[in-house]
């Protein structure tokens, strides 16, 4: 769609396509709902967009979205930091929280590896997942003051997903930490922030050692 500085309806339809998932038809329909609200709601979600972007960062342990750093979820001391999940975005996160069945910290990669897309392993949080093992595993060196004992490589049952998992574990086994992965169950091809709770549960009560 061609955009005209004297045509905010279409800048307006314009930016919204830009969204994950969002087609011409969706921001049209989005665009024309904010529209007919009032002032204040449009003013109301734009602060709102605005203050986000403002105040949320990564979190310097786990690359997830935060307000605080470290975040919520790393510098809570019940949480279990000798077990590390890997995802591949942080909604990942809010996915696997949902289930009620994680104890341990994160790690999010930002993305899967997909050539096809110019997605490599500089692209993803890779070298910084290899910098945590390793200040991890440095005795006396780390405030966790014991070795991380597993991590769990939790990417998308997709083939991008498959292929970062494998290309992970490969760079991980020198470390010497146990190594496993989602259970089947979880549908190939789908996304961990679409699948229900208990069927993440389940993949994480039964995951699997990696070969």
């Amino acid at each position: 769609m061609q955009t005209s500085r004297q045509d905010p309806v279409s800048k307006l339809i314009f930016e919204l396509s830009k969204l994950p998932g969002i087609g011409e038809k969706t921001a049209t329909r989005l665009s024309y709902f904010i529209l007919k609200q009032d002032a204040a709601h449009a003013q109301s979600l734009a602060n709102a967009i605005i203050h986000a972007k403002q105040k949320i960062g990564l979190c310097r342990s786990c690359f997830s979205f935060t307000e605080i750093d470290p975040c919520r979820i790393c510098s809570h001391p019940d949480r279990d930091h000798n077990l590390v999940c890997v995802v591949e975005r942080p909604s990942d996160v809010l996915s696997i929280e949902q289930s009620g069945s994680y104890r341990g910290v994160y790690h999010v990669l930002h993305g899967a590896l997909s050539p096809l897309d110019g997605i490599g392993p500089e692209e993803l949080k890779i070298h910084e997942l290899l910098t945590r093992l390793r200040d991890y595993l440095k005795s006396g060196d780390s405030d966790l003051k014991q070795p991380l004992m597993e991590l769990i490589l939790a990417t998308n049952p997709s083939v991008e997903g498959e292929a970062t998992a494998l290309y992970l574990a490969k760079l991980i086994r020198p470390f010497g930490v146990r190594l496993t992965k989602l259970a089947h169950g979880l549908p190939v091809g789908g996304l961990l922030e679409y699948t229900d709770k208990q069927t993440i549960g389940k993949a994480l009560e039964n995951r699997m050692e990696m070969s």
